[in-house]
Formats: structure tokens, sequence, C-alpha cells
């Protein structure tokens, strides 16, 4: 297997990537200045696909909700009746695997004994296991899990916040499903979905720290099992999503000391190509910093005005058909806040946007990703999920150069629209 080498004269990075024959995607970042390594190992599949299409099939397959998230708890389960985290131990490493909406990922951090950590990663994820017995236990397991979740604020402040903007993506749907949805659950299922998103034409291995390529790329191709890529793409089937927001407020009362609130915008302009998705992400974090930053006015107005403190914070969240934008934090009265920044917005579309602030916010933009770099685990996971929107991280200057003060006025007029706003908020009981 060849590596294509790249190198970066602005970052000074050096990245070996290529496809081997399996169609595994796979990305490394040496950085022998470190004395510790990490890797991801991860699938384009998370929680929003319920409802898809095997290749080679021509029926929709549906699944309950909250299967990937319960695929990747059993992933653990080897048919040798071993603990994985045993053997990662053995050798030092320390592992961890996650579901989100629309990824599924397997990782490890390691100061020695890289290859052997890797072989193992390499493994496990490759041996699916699921008996009756097994699948039973587990969902009460995971039926402790969700409902953890019920009683978390935090939690349930976003997933409120999602469900006010959309009216029927599997956005909105629980990560984890409802204790009823994995109640469903069945190996059948898990076997179908694990053959499905688990091809490895639909996986990408990401590993940046102190490696010897060389060696990393002898115990990947040793590691992979005989699995034959995908000649067509995984149908995903998500209903059509319509244009409006569900509802402009939702409102829980739970044991929390201070209100907490989420405010933002539903984005309904999602382009489908990689650079196109990252050039809007990057006009979008540029205008949220620029809007809401620490030395914003809109910023400056509502700390003075004691309506919000230092848990502020702003985030834009993008995939390929759904995106929304979001502003959270703790106030005496969040009602007041979205209405002031609302109203703050709307004096910023009259009077217009500083260049000034542009040029600052773009700078910082750049200072952010050069310093994400520094971090090994940050940098290798953006990398993974930027991979699976068809975005290459590693060329993240070139898109960024291109971003100009009239793109970002023109994204502005178009994101911050009042009818497409909305608010969570959960006040104490």
């Amino acid at each position: 297997m060849e590596l294509r080498i790249r190198k970066s004269e602005k970052t000074g990075e050096t990245l070996y990537c290529g496809k081997h024959s399996s169609g595994l995607r796979i990305f490394i970042v040496p950085k022998p200045e470190y004395s510790g390594s990490y890797a991801i190992f991860g699938t384009d599949y998370g929680s929003v696909e319920s409802d898809f299409i095997v290749p080679g099939e021509t029926e929709v397959t549906h699944v309950p909700d909250g299967i990937a998230h319960y695929l990747e708890h059993k992933m653990f389960d080897q048919p040798d009746g071993s603990n994985v985290f045993d053997k990662f131990s053995k050798y030092g490493g320390s592992a961890n695997a996650f579901t989100s909406f629309n990824i599924t990922a397997y990782l490890f951090s390691a100061t020695a004994n890289f290859e052997e950590n890797l072989a193992t990663l390499l493994d496990y994820v490759q041996s699916p296991y699921y008996t009756d017995e097994t699948v039973q236990k587990e969902q009460g397991i995971i039926g402790q899990e969700i409902r953890m979740y019920d009683d978390t604020p935090g939690w349930q402040l976003f997933f409120n916040f999602i469900n006010c903007l959309y009216n029927s993506h599997p956005v909105k749907k629980e990560i984890a499903g409802t204790v009823e949805s994995i109640a469903k659950i069945t190996p059948e299922y898990l076997y179908k979905c694990y053959t499905t998103f688990y091809n490895l034409s639909n996986m990408a291995l990401v590993i940046v720290g102190n490696v010897d390529v060389d060696s990393a790329v002898k115990v990947i191709e040793d590691g992979i099992k005989n699995n034959e890529p995908f000649t067509e793409p995984i149908g995903r089937v998500h209903p059509d999503e319509a244009a409006e927001i569900a509802e402009r407020y939702h409102e829980r009362k739970m044991a929390v000391s201070a209100p907490m609130f989420m405010l933002g915008w539903k984005d309904n302009d999602v382009p489908k190509s990689g650079s196109e998705l990252l050039k809007k992400n990057l006009e979008i974090t540029i205008l949220l910093r620029m809007l809401f930053g620490r030395g914003s006015d809109i910023y400056q107005k509502l700390y003075n005005e004691g309506l919000i403190n230092n848990t502020f914070d702003t985030d834009y969240t993008m995939q390929k058909d759904y995106a929304f934008t979001t502003i959270d934090g703790e106030s005496p009265d969040p009602e007041r806040v979205y209405d002031t920044i609302l109203d703050e917005v709307d004096k910023v579309a009259k009077n217009g946007l500083s260049e000034t602030d542009f040029e600052l916010a773009k700078k910082v933009m750049w200072g952010k990703y050069i310093r994400s770099h520094n971090d090994i685990e940050t940098y290798a996971s953006t990398m993974l999920q930027l991979q699976f929107m068809d975005i290459d991280y590693f060329n993240f200057y070139d898109v960024y150069k291109t971003v100009t003060f009239d793109d970002v006025k023109a994204r502005f007029k178009e994101h911050f629209r009042r009818d497409r706003s909305a608010l969570s908020v959960i006040k104490p009981m």
C-alpha cells in the first residue's frame, strides 16, 4: 500500500495519506517531537441513519432508533469472552469510543507500544459478536444511560432546542434512542448495520503523534480483514425537512440553580461540496466571533446588564444535509437575552458589519487552526469528522484565504433571520 506524501508550507506539517484496497482511507501525521500518539478509527455512521438502503439492495431497511450507539457498546464484546480494555491496558493504551449524529469512532492514546495498541484497535473493531443474551443484557445498561440523559439539564436543553428547529429530520432523535426503541434491537439488526456501515470503504483511520509511518502501515496491512469495498454508496434515507422551524420556544423545569438558555438559527442553505461546506463553516464562525465574541458590542451590552455570565458560548454545527447556530449560557432572564440578541442583530443589519472586525476575526480563526495541531487528539478527531464531509482539513488554508468580507456580509444576511430562530430554556423547579 503506497501512501501519498503531502507537506504544508504554512504549518510545516507532513501528511501521509492513501486508500487501502479494502476502501479504508488512511491518514498519518507523524510528530516525532511528541511523546504520545493517538489513533481514531471511525465510520460514517451515526444516530441519524435509521432508514437506509444497503448497496446491492432496492428495499429500504428500517432499524430501531439508537442502534448506532448500541452497536458501539457491543463492539467491546469479543467472541473469546475477553475484555478489550484489558488488552489496551496491557500495552499502556487508553481506549474509548463515541457515537454522534453522524459518526461512530473508536480510539486510543498511548505513550508506548503504539503498534500493539493499533493492532488491538483494528482487531476488535473488525470482530463483531452479538448474541441474544448479550444484546438483552446491554438493554438494561443503555436504558440506565438513557434515563441519566433524561435527567441531565444541558442535554435536555440541547435536544429541546433541536426539536424547536427541526420538524422531521432524524437529527431531532436522541442519539441513544429511547428505552422503548432499544428494546426492539436484535442481533440480526446489529449485524445488518455492521455489515453495511462498517464496510471499510465507509470508514477512515487517522493517526497523529510520535509514530513510525512504515511500522504503522505494516500493522494496518496485517490487521485489515477480508472486506470487499462497496461499489456504490449506501442509500441514506431522510425525510424531507421543511424550511420553517417547528416551534419558536420550549421551556422545561429541572433541578438547576440558575436558568439555562440555548438559542440559535436553523440553516437551510447547506452546500454538498466539501470545499463549499468548509468555506461556509468559516464564514459563519467568523460572524459568530464578530457579533458575539467577548469584545463585541452585543456581548458587552448583555454582560453589563447582568443578563449573561462567563458560561456564554457560541457554536456552529454543520453536516451535509443540516446545520444550525447555537448561543447558550445562563441568565436570570433568558427571554430577554433572546429578544435583545435579535434586536441587536437587526441593528447590525441596518448599520452594517465592520470590516476591521472581520479582519481580526479571520486572523483569530487562523490562529486557532494552527493551535489545533498541538492537540493531537483534537487534530485527529477533527480530520476524521471532516473527512466524512469530503473536507480536506490539511487543505484548510486554500479555502480560508478565499473568504472575503463580501462573503461574510452575504452570509450574515442569509443566515440570521428572525423566522429561523428559536429559544430553549431550562428553569429551576
